[in-house]
């Protein structure tokens, strides 16, 4: 016996769009068939609204526990669920403590209990001195791991050296796990603090493409050396694509993503105060983001992620306006879609170009690559419906986050979730919220 049939004139398989019947049991796609194929169960017809695999995130900082005040699992998967989102894997910072032990992951792991509605996978953290605890983290079942080369505003998150990564680098190869990197190599550059505070452009100035370069420079080479699977996060600077492309063409273990953000904004659009925009590294200038977009359309760029990274107003310096003190992170994680829709098609983009950029190649990522990221046979029936034509305008009142500081509060978006699926249920229905806490942990 199917457990429901979802009917739709536009259904995304792969690269096309099918008018059918996605047929769905005990949690899993069972099928996609003919719309006018005879089932018996309830059939819920959504006429020629789009159905898509839901959205996977593989960048998140969730923050709990220690900094539940900035986000928290209940308010971060409530957002997920209303934009469309299924699976989320959350960073090992910001949190307190950081996910860099074993004891520290398994309380993580008791701060889910009861307020977790939508998929959640974890990210070990790499930092100096904790290369006895890789193993037993990779036992416990994390996905991956994430270090950084630069200091990662949290003093209980180092940066990672070369040296360390020399080390783990071979071991995460062994276990065919992915060593996510947040890559700027940075100089002492302070001088930028003493003048206007305010500028943006003078921010932009602080955190030069240069450093992302040498960075990612750095992983080419060491990816190559040690054959493990190597990701750059949140990749801004453009000057970069030459090398990431060399290094895929001789079939180098190497994925990419970009943000949202950088996608959305240019440098040109953000006036002097909007610390709302600031993050690290920071959005660049329009014909930088020109070029990400071809990167992203051929494939060179895997996948986009929001890097959702909020903070409470006052530590944004909403205020003040004050860039050297705010903290460096969007807020978007309910936007994720709608966000990436709207400036795609203005671009020509398909839907089942989102589909490839939101869940299919994040899937990859994760290693889940067989099970989510697509509408096929098999498959978890994790699911969205999609008016894509219709349009909203960004809210505060709208946004289901902790806190409702973002760049896109005022917007007009395209794309509107009606309908999120987890494991074949249906819950979220706009604007309600049908069933809490569905969500599933993931781990390896």
């Amino acid at each position: 016996m199917l457990d429901l049939a979802i009917k739709s004139e536009n259904i995304i398989t792969g690269e096309i769009s099918r008018n059918g019947l996605v047929l769905l049991q005990a949690g899993c796609i069972v099928d996609v068939v003919a719309a006018d194929v005879s089932v018996d169960c309830l059939v819920i017809d959504v006429q020629d609204r789009a159905v898509l695999p839901g959205v996977i995130d593989p960048h998140v900082h969730i923050n709990e526990p220690g900094r539940t005040e900035w986000e928290g699992f209940n308010t971060a998967t409530r957002a997920a669920l209303s934009g469309g989102l299924t699976t989320l894997v959350d960073m090992p910072l910001n949190s307190s403590p950081v996910t860099t032990t074993v004891a520290n992951f398994e309380q993580k792991l008791r701060a889910t209990e009861g307020q977790l509605h939508t998929n959640c996978g974890f990210w070990g953290g790499i930092v100096p001195g904790n290369l006895s605890e890789v193993e037993g983290l990779i036992a416990r079942g994390v996905l991956g791991f994430k270090a950084f080369l630069t200091h990662s505003g949290i003093d209980d998150f180092p940066n990672a050296t070369e040296a360390d990564l020399r080390q783990i680098m071979p071991i995460l190869a062994l276990h065919g796990l992915p060593l996510l990197v947040h890559c700027e190599l940075s100089q002492e550059n302070d001088t930028w603090k003493q003048h206007d505070k305010h500028s943006y452009q003078n921010y932009l100035a602080s955190r030069p493409k240069s450093w992302e370069d040498e960075a990612i420079a750095l992983m080419i080479r060491l990816c190559e050396e040690t054959g493990c699977r190597t990701h750059i996060v949140h990749l801004s600077s453009a000057d970069s694509l030459p090398q990431i492309t060399a290094a895929k063409q001789r079939g180098l273990p190497l994925t990419v993503e970009t943000g949202q953000h950088y996608l959305y904004f240019s440098a040109e659009d953000i006036a002097d105060g909007q610390t709302q925009f600031k993050c690290a590294p920071p959005i660049r200038e329009r014909a930088n983001q020109e070029q990400l977009w071809e990167a992203l359309q051929t494939g060179i760029i895997d996948f986009v992620a929001t890097d959702h990274s909020p903070a409470p107003p006052r530590l944004k310096q909403i205020e003040t306006g004050d860039f050297t003190t705010a903290w460096g992170g969007i807020a978007s994680l309910q936007l994720a879609l709608p966000v990436l829709w709207t400036a795609a098609h203005r671009r020509g983009a398909s839907l089942p170009d989102l589909v490839r950029w939101l869940s299919t190649n994040p899937a990859k990522l994760i290693g889940l690559g067989h099970r989510k990221g697509k509408i096929e046979k098999g498959y978890d029936a994790d699911l969205l419906v999609l008016d894509a034509e219709n349009t909203f305008r960004v809210t505060e009142s709208g946004l289901h986050h902790r806190h409702k500081v973002s760049p896109y509060v005022g917007l007009e978006l395209r794309g509107v979730v009606e309908q999120t699926y987890l494991t074949g249920q249906l819950v979220y229905q706009r604007p309600d919220f049908l069933q809490f806490n569905q969500g599933k942990l993931l781990t390896r």
